[in-house]
């Protein structure tokens, strides 16, 4: 009975690793003979394993998808791994975390001994993003119904809550073609072509209540970027162009800070050394006074290498901030005179 139990298991992790298994191949990799995987395919066909045969001189077997969900198998890797998913869950922005917990715990009882001692050696907090706020996450239901859109190619209706005013009750809804759903620093986006205004766009999904039923389907546009990861970048970035990888506004300075000061706080921008205590920068924003208070939060030296537009900044953040500095600034319209 053991050697039939190992048996067992051993095909079905073959059968859920690939989508069809030859009959013979299957033979061969258990090392068993055509007529034992055909009466081990019946015992987990008992167990509640849906496993579809497909006849023929090549036939086979695939693990379908089933009424019931029949118990998984996992190797050492994926079921820490999955701990791990579940336990970081709550920072993707979904509205989950319960589940998540319930599934852990689920995941936990069911593990061998072994595994359940690596899984609870992983003591770990995760912290939510800066500015995270809980009534930005995203109802399961919502990202379902995004989802559905997305994957049948139906037109969208929807009510969009602005930031500051929430939904307006006597708004129209909004129209669109789903394109894709988005993940990007902890928030979901949902990608579309907005009907109405005929353009790109990328609105907020814990902003969105999902009007039911959908509209027709649709043909699917060409999206203006290679990914939808790369326009999202780039409508966030401030670029016109949503091919363009790079921010619109890209500058280059000497800081008098030696290279190991300056890499850890650089993000996506290069440095190089000039001297052992001083670095060229190049960095990117989305407008000129954002980069060079970008550059200003170094709190060192500064030289203007390139654009002349960055050294204007500058020169513009100069007249400001003098301005804050005294007890009575004068009238805003006084700082460019």
């Amino acid at each position: 009975m053991p050697k039939t139990s190992g048996r067992l298991l051993a095909l079905l992790s073959l059968l859920q690793a690939r989508r069809d298994w030859p009959g013979a191949l299957l033979a061969e990799r258990l090392d068993i003979s055509p007529r034992t995987v055909r009466r081990d395919i019946d015992r987990l066909r008992e167990l509640g394993y849906p496993i579809a045969t497909a006849k023929g001189p090549d036939g086979g077997y695939r693990l379908e998808a089933g009424a019931e969900l029949p118990p998984l198998l996992f190797d050492d890797e994926q079921a820490v791994a999955v701990a791990v998913a579940l336990r970081t869950a709550t920072l993707g922005g979904a509205d989950i975390s319960e589940a998540a917990l319930r599934a852990l715990q689920t995941v936990r009882q069911v593990m061998p001994a072994r595994l359940r001692a690596r899984m609870d050696a992983l003591r770990f907090a995760t912290v939510e993003r800066p500015g995270g706020d809980p009534r930005d996450r995203v109802s399961s239901d919502v990202l379902l119904a995004l989802s559905a859109a997305v994957r049948a190619r139906e037109v969208l209706r929807f009510d969009y809550a602005s930031e500051s005013a929430g939904p307006q009750p006597d708004s129209p809804p909004r129209r669109v073609e789903p394109h894709h759903l988005v993940v990007r620093a902890g928030r979901w986006y949902l990608l579309a072509w907005d009907l109405d205004r005929a353009d790109w766009r990328t609105f907020r999904a814990d902003r969105m209540t999902p009007r039911i039923p959908t509209g027709p389907r649709f043909t699917p546009r060409d999206l203006p970027a290679p990914d939808p990861a790369t326009f999202v970048n780039a409508k966030f970035r401030g670029s016109p162009d949503a091919t363009a990888p790079a921010w619109p506004c890209t500058g280059e300075a000497i800081l008098d800070l030696p290279l190991s000061a300056i890499t850890p706080f650089l993000h996506d921008g290069t440095a190089e050394p000039v001297t052992p205590t001083r670095t060229r920068v190049t960095l990117g924003s989305w407008s000129w006074p954002a980069l060079a208070a970008s550059l200003g939060r170094f709190d060192t030296a500064i030289e203007v290498i390139d654009p002349p537009a960055l050294r204007t900044a500058f020169a513009d953040l100069a007249r400001r901030y003098a301005a804050a500095a005294q007890e009575n600034p004068p009238a805003p319209g006084k700082l460019r005179s």
